[in-house]
């Protein structure tokens, strides 16, 4: 039985305790979310099959600099898939995303730090209803920036959406229905000043987003594999091409009830 994935690539998120890490991950894998979760101890892992590359990054209008950022119409989804088959295009790539949900307490960075070694991807990520967490992903960049490699693709994800329905921050009127400390406009242009490639707001309560925030990784990984920036014979480089180890079944899967360092140790990714 043939391998229902092209490539694997290695995706950590991180960022301070209790922004969602973990919840993000299982809203991907598992298409549930845990209302409480264990505190992460190290590292937890999870994977999940997308597809990258068109038809699928026309359709969901992921990394396609011709168009807005709004989500595609059944209309454009229809024209897109029409103009790749009449292009005659390649069928459609498919990713394994290994994902490595690291801890957010300081009393474990020195753990978790290691495993930002040879990710490819990383989705830093804070809860827009508490700004202390939005304070410290400069200095979870910066810890990202030292351990992994130069070329990681990184985006700042902002969790917990559905406390904030606005983009503004709340005041003590309507504190009961917008809990936002954080604006769309300041991330937007941490990410500017960062060189993030952009920011994404999601809910792992309601599912808003999430999917989007892992593919939009992805593709731009895809991107890099097809401009040949990466190895794919070199563990470090977070990416493996076909034919590489790893184990080809399911699209879905999560290991999230503890310990997931134990089956995290099963390679670069």
């Amino acid at each position: 039985m043939a391998q229902p994935w092209d490539y694997i690539a290695k995706i950590v998120s991180l960022g301070d305790s209790g922004s969602g890490k973990s919840s993000l991950t299982i809203r991907l894998c598992e298409g549930r979310f845990v209302s409480h979760h264990d505190v992460t101890i190290g590292v937890e892992f999870g994977s999940r099959v997308v597809p990258v590359g068109p038809p699928a990054s026309l359709e969901h209008n992921i990394n396609n600099p011709t168009t807005s950022t709004r989500a595609p119409t059944t209309t454009s989804r229809n024209d897109a898939r029409t103009a790749q088959k009449a292009k005659g295009e390649p069928e459609q790539k498919h990713m394994k995303l290994s994902l490595w949900d690291t801890a957010g307490q300081e009393t474990y960075k020195s753990i978790t730090r290691s495993y930002f070694r040879g990710a490819s991807g990383a989705l830093l990520v804070f809860d827009i209803s508490r700004r202390s967490t939005f304070n410290s992903v400069t200095s979870w960049l910066h810890d990202l920036r030292q351990f992994a490699e130069d070329n990681i693709v990184i985006i700042l994800v902002g969790n917990k959406s559905d406390l904030a329905p606005a983009s503004t921050i709340s005041t003590e009127s309507d504190s009961k229905q917008n809990k936002r400390q954080v604006t769309r406009q300041e991330a937007e242009e941490w990410c500017q000043q960062n060189k993030v490639m952009q920011y994404v707001e999601t809910s792992a309560k309601s599912g808003d987003n999430v999917e989007r925030a892992f593919l939009e990784v992805a593709e731009r990984i895809y991107q890099n594999i097809e401009a040949g920036k990466y190895d794919l014979n070199d563990r470090r480089s977070g990416v493996k091409g076909p034919g590489a180890g790893g184990g080809g079944g399911g699209g879905k899967t999560v290991n999230l009830g503890g310990s997931g360092g134990g089956v995290a140790k099963s390679g670069c990714c």
